[in-house]
C-alpha cells in the first residue's frame, strides 16, 4: 500500500514538472500519462493540440564543391525519430535534406511541415502506408529547423503526429539546389529526361549553353496543357518521364523538368515559387561558375541574358511582349525555394 502510495506522489510529481516545462517555454503540447497498474512501471504518452492548416495553392557567390554535385539522398538512419505512424530522418541535414514518411495505413490527409530560421513555412502532402521516403530540401540556409508531421482530424484542422527540431550547418550552399526532391524529383520515374540532358549537354562546352540547351529543349518540345490546369488538383508532383512523354504540362511541370534535367548534370539551381503579377506561378534560377546566381530565372537570345520562365515563353510562342514581361524582374514576388 505504502509503495503504491509513493509511486501516485510520483505521477503526480512528473505531471507537473512537464506541464510547468511545457508552460515556460511555451509548446503548444499537452502531455497526458497513462497509468494501468501502479504495481508496474508508468507509462505515457504525448498528446498535441490541433493546428489548421490550408491546401498548398498550387504553383506553381561561392562555387559548388563540384561541378558534378549530385548525389542522392539516403536515410542513413543516423539521427532519426519515430512513432508508429510516421518516421524523420535527419540524418544528412549536413547535405541539405531531412527525409520523411507516414508508415501507419490512414484515410485521412497527411502533411509534413518545414520550418527554417526564416520562420517560412513549408507545407507539403504525403502519402499514407508509405514504404519510401520522401525528400524535402531545407533551402532557408543554415540556422535551426523544424520538421512536424500532421493527420487531418476535420475539413482544416490537423493534429501533430510527430515532430523534431535540429540544428543545420551546411558545408556547401548548393547542397539543397542540386539533389531530387519531391518537387524536383529527378531520381524517380526520370530516368528518360535525366537521358536526354546528358545528351543535350554533351553537345555544349559551358554552363551558360547547357543552361540555354536545356531551357530551349523544354520551351519547344513542352505545350502548355489548358485542360490539365483547369482541373489539377492541391498536392499533383509532376512525374518527369510522364511530361516528357506526353510533351505537354502546366506551369509546375516545366519548371520541375528544367530544374531536373540542369540538377541531374550538376548545375545547381532552384524552383522558386510565387507570384508573376497576381498570378500564383513557379520559375527557375541557376548558378554558373561564369556569372555566380542568376536571379529571377534566365534564358539567353544570343544577345543578352533575360528572365527565363518556361511556361511564359512557351505559351506566349516568344512573342515580344510576352518577352518583355518575362525580362522584368518586378513582376515576379518569391515565396518559396525548393
Amino acid at each position: 500500500m505504502k509503495s503504491n502510495r509513493k509511486k501516485k506522489v510520483l505521477f503526480l510529481l512528473i505531471g507537473t514538472i512537464i506541464f510547468s516545462i511545457s508552460i515556460y517555454f511555451g509548446q503548444s503540447e499537452l502531455v497526458r500519462f497513462i497509468s494501468r497498474d501502479f504495481n508496474n512501471d508508468f507509462e505515457w504518452e504525448t498528446e498535441f493540440a490541433e493546428v489548421e492548416i490550408e491546401d498548398e495553392m498550387l504553383a506553381l557567390a561561392e562555387t559548388p564543391i563540384s561541378p558534378m554535385y549530385t548525389m542522392m539522398p539516403e536515410a542513413s538512419g543516423k539521427l532519426e525519430k519515430k512513432n508508429k505512424k510516421a518516421q524523420i530522418d535527419y540524418s544528412n541535414t549536413v547535405d541539405g535534406y531531412v527525409m520523411v514518411k507516414f508508415v501507419a495505413d490512414s484515410t485521412k490527409k497527411i502533411k509534413a511541415q518545414v520550418k527554417g530560421p526564416s520562420e517560412n513555412t513549408y507545407t507539403y502532402n504525403l502519402t499514407a502506408g508509405a514504404s519510401s521516403w520522401t525528400t524535402f530540401p531545407l533551402s532557408d540556409e543554415n540556422g535551426e529547423y523544424k520538421v512536424t508531421v500532421f493527420e487531418n482530424v476535420n475539413e482544416n484542422k490537423y493534429a501533430t503526429v510527430l515532430s523534431v527540431k535540429f540544428s543545420v550547418s551546411m558545408e556547401d550552399s548548393f547542397a539543397p539546389f542540386l539533389r531530387p526532391n519531391q518537387y524536383v524529383n529527378y531520381e524517380v520515374d526520370a530516368k528518360n529526361t535525366v537521358a536526354k540532358a546528358a545528351e543535350l549537354f554533351a553537345e555544349q562546352n559551358t554552363t551558360l549553353d547547357k543552361i540555354r540547351a536545356a531551357y530551349e529543349f523544354v520551351v519547344t518540345t513542352l505545350t502548355y496543357d489548358t485542360e490539365k490546369a483547369a482541373t489539377v488538383q492541391s498536392g499533383y508532383l509532376p512525374v518527369l518521364d510522364k511530361v516528357l512523354s506526353e510533351k505537354k504540362g502546366i506551369c509546375f511541370d516545366y519548371a520541375a523538368m528544367l530544374a531536373g534535367m540542369l540538377r541531374s548534370q550538376g548545375i545547381p539551381c532552384k524552383l522558386i515559387v510565387g507570384y508573376a503579377g497576381s498570378v500564383y506561378h513557379s520559375w527557375i534560377n541557376v548558378y554558373t561558375e561564369e556569372s555566380g546566381w542568376i536571379n529571377s530565372a534566365i534564358y539567353f537570345d544570343g544577345y543578352s541574358w533575360k528572365l527565363m520562365d518556361p511556361t511564359f515563353a512557351s505559351s506566349g510562342n516568344q512573342s515580344a511582349s510576352i518577352m518583355k514581361y518575362i525580362g522584368d524582374s518586378k513582376n515576379y514576388k518569391a515565396m518559396f525555394i525548393y
